[in-house]
């Protein structure tokens, strides 16, 4: 298939913006047919890259490449090449296998990679009320902790205050002790818990969210603080631990003493390698690493201003510390982050065991809502209730079998002004069919569950490939990646039938291109080697032999030396000058011979000798033909183009071109 895109963007860069309007003004028309301003600007802002330099003479060797691709296309189509059914049938997967792709990148992973380095540019300081409800609770659960998180919402708005309601009513114990408070957080969030990021992301400074639910839970989300994002500096710390009480007053006095130490000049890294009691970094001189948001040095050391500064002693759970700013993190530009971000999402979406509360599955989730409201998606209710009462047992086991001649009535449809799906029960049926191991795994599941399950898959689907039908519609990159390639199939199949197989096919144009241009195909001068070699079992001769070889010619010279056994072999060589490698310490000059070589595997030795300098020549057609039909495929292109030139009328705006002109 991606021979076609190959061809094509070896020819010319084909990439299309299709802004078509008042302001985009048609440059030129290949019999009528408008080629417009921002398809020849970006095509030729794109294969130039750097050198596109707006200059009369570029962009007029540009505009005249441009106008035969088209000339060449156009001729494609009055061929019907695009009507033959391989290549529909090729432009057609390559649409399928593109769409599959595109839709979820454009909508979901490019949106969510924006979303999230959005929201990396801020911390949120957040607290929480969460009522524990698994990913895999039953109904009763859900609706029990639905009523549970419905009461909080109600004492909230009684005015009781969060703190106290968190600290009394939230079933994540560690934070309730501190009222709910999370602190400071910064995107993105763990997997499973995007729904809380999007709360925390989204919620008004002083209020408190909707209900949510992850992974862990429903919760309530009060946001109490929104900051741009501190980012990440790079630490060293030297600790002195805190065992219990009664050593707290001696841990002090010592890291008061090391401050002094510090401040009077002593070195910060020998320092930490001489006594802090941080095993795992006193070694590197107290090498943390890079920090962020949540870590127990956050609000000391980010007070650090200037790198190489370091704070005050201060205590943490384990003891007192002195922290020494290294470096720090600048914010990363967009183009640079996206990569790490995507890579990142799409590992949490790999390893996600809880897919339903992920990143990337909430987004489509949202996308395909957005698709059954603008495609007015609609279920015949009473047929889905009605076929789902006249299931019998064998619909979870492999007995099942969707009838052959089903209900051809709709189940459900989407639509709009453009297109229009509508899926039969029947097809629905034969769904569920290709699903029946997945059926089967149903069995402890109620049956109108397991229906309802399997109808909001193919529902989902649906709405993809509904979604999928629009893409040209939507998005007009779409339709320029589809017309590049289409245009890139019809160029391939063009050239292919009139100039790549007539130079290789048309026998008697090849020998007449040739017999009027055979002084241009010639040989160099050549010089006509012998190559000589000796088995391992006679190699002790071969200084000798190379003696005998530089005063005879071959052929008495292998008389001689295989007079009563074979000792030496040959074989003839021809090196052209300036262009073929010759063996080492070989010259192009007669009687000159090479150094020995030794074979790794049998240990036979061969040297080469020059017997004779052959003059410069023309070649033979067969001596030359991959050159000659290359020269006559270029031939045959050119005199094609003539012709198109006079078959087609083509006429340049030249109004719009001057205006393309910057110097």
């Amino acid at each position: 298939m991606y021979r076609y895109v190959i061809f094509v963007f070896a020819f010319v860069t084909i990439a299309f913006n299709t802004a078509i309007g008042q302001q985009d003004p048609v440059l030129f028309t290949v019999e009528g047919e408008p080629v417009h301003v921002s398809e020849f600007d970006y095509i030729y802002s794109k294969s130039k890259m750097d050198t596109a330099s707006y200059s009369r003479a570029s962009l007029e060797e540009y505009l005249d490449l441009y106008k035969n691709f088209k000339l060449k296309v156009k001729r494609a189509k009055d061929m019907k090449l695009d009507t033959i059914p391989s290549l529909q049938k090729e432009l057609a997967g390559y649409r399928k296998q593109l769409a599959n792709s595109y839709l979820v990148d454009k909508e979901v992973t490019d949106k969510l990679i924006q979303e999230a380095y959005d929201r990396s540019l801020y911390d949120v300081d957040i607290s929480h009320i969460m009522i524990n409800l698994k990913p895999g609770a039953s109904d009763a659960e859900v609706t029990a902790a639905n009523k549970r998180i419905a009461s909080i919402q109600q004492q909230l708005e009684t005015g009781l205050s969060f703190e106290e309601v968190a600290k009394k009513s939230s079933d994540d114990k560690n934070t309730a002790k501190v009222e709910g408070a999370m602190g400071f957080l910064n995107a993105t969030f763990p997997d499973g818990f995007y729904n809380l990021e999007t709360a925390a992301y989204t919620t008004s400074v002083g209020k408190v969210s909707a209900p949510i639910r992850t992974v862990a839970g429903l919760h309530l989300v009060k946001v109490n603080e929104k900051r741009p994002a501190i980012g990440q500096m790079e630490v060293a710390h030297i600790l002195i631990r805190v065992k219990d009480a009664t050593t707290e007053a001696a841990a002090k006095e010592k890291i008061d003493q090391i401050y002094q130490q510090l401040k009077g000049g002593a070195d910060f890294e020998t320092v930490a390698k001489d006594v802090s009691e941080d095993s795992r970094s006193a070694n590197q001189g107290g090498y943390v690493g890079f920090i962020g948001v949540r870590h127990p040095f956050e609000i000391p050391a980010f007070a650090l201003s200037e790198d190489g500064t370091y704070t005050e002693p201060f205590k943490s759970s384990v003891g007192y510390h002195i922290v020494k700013r290294i470096s720090k993190k600048p914010t990363e530009e967009f183009d640079i982050a996206k990569r790490r971000i995507q890579t990142r999402m799409q590992e949490n979406q790999r390893r996600s065991k809880n897919p339903r509360f992920n990143r990337l599955t909430n987004a489509r989730n949202t996308m395909i809502e957005r698709i059954k409201r603008e495609g007015n998606y609609k279920v015949n209710d009473v047929l889905y209730t009605n076929w789902i009462s006249s299931l019998d047992s064998s619909f979870t086991t492999y007995k099942w079998k969707a009838p052959k001649e089903g209900n051809q009535e709709v189940l459900f449809s989407l639509s709009n002004a453009d297109e229009k799906l509508e899926v039969s029960l029947n097809e629905f049926e034969d769904f569920c069919q290709r699903n029946s191991k997945r059926m089967r795994m149903g069995k402890r599941m109620e049956k109108a569950e397991l229906v309802d399950m399997l109808l909001e898959e193919y529902v989902d689907d649906s709405c993809i490939r509904f979604e999928e039908m629009q893409l040209e519609e939507k998005y007009p990159e779409f339709k320029s990646l589809m017309r590049e390639y289409e245009e890139g199939i019809l160029l391939f199949e063009a050239t292919k039938i009139l100039v790549w197989d007539k130079a290789s096919q048309d026998t008697t144009g090849l020998k007449t291109f040739f017999a009027k241009r055979k002084n241009v195909y010639k040989w160099n001068e050549r010089a006509l080697a012998s190559r000589y070699t000796v088995p391992a079992e006679h190699s002790a001769m071969v200084e000798t032999l190379k003696k005998l070889a530089r005063k005879q010619n071959p052929e008495s010279f292998m008389k001689d030396v295989n007079k009563e056994k074979e000792i030496v072999t040959r074989e003839e060589k021809t090196y052209e000058k300036s262009k073929s490698k010759m063996p080492e310490g070989l010259v192009f000059e007669v009687g000159s011979i090479s150094k020995n070589t030794t074979n790794k595997r049998n240990k036979a030795v061969s040297f080469y000798k020059i017997e004779d300098i052959l003059p410069v020549a023309n070649k033979e057609l067969d001596e030359a033909r991959g050159f000659v039909i290359a020269d006559y495929q270029n031939f045959l292109e050119k005199q094609w183009i003539g012709e198109l030139q006079n078959a087609y009328k083509i006429e340049v705006n030249k109004e719009v071109f001057e205006g393309l002109i910057r110097k």
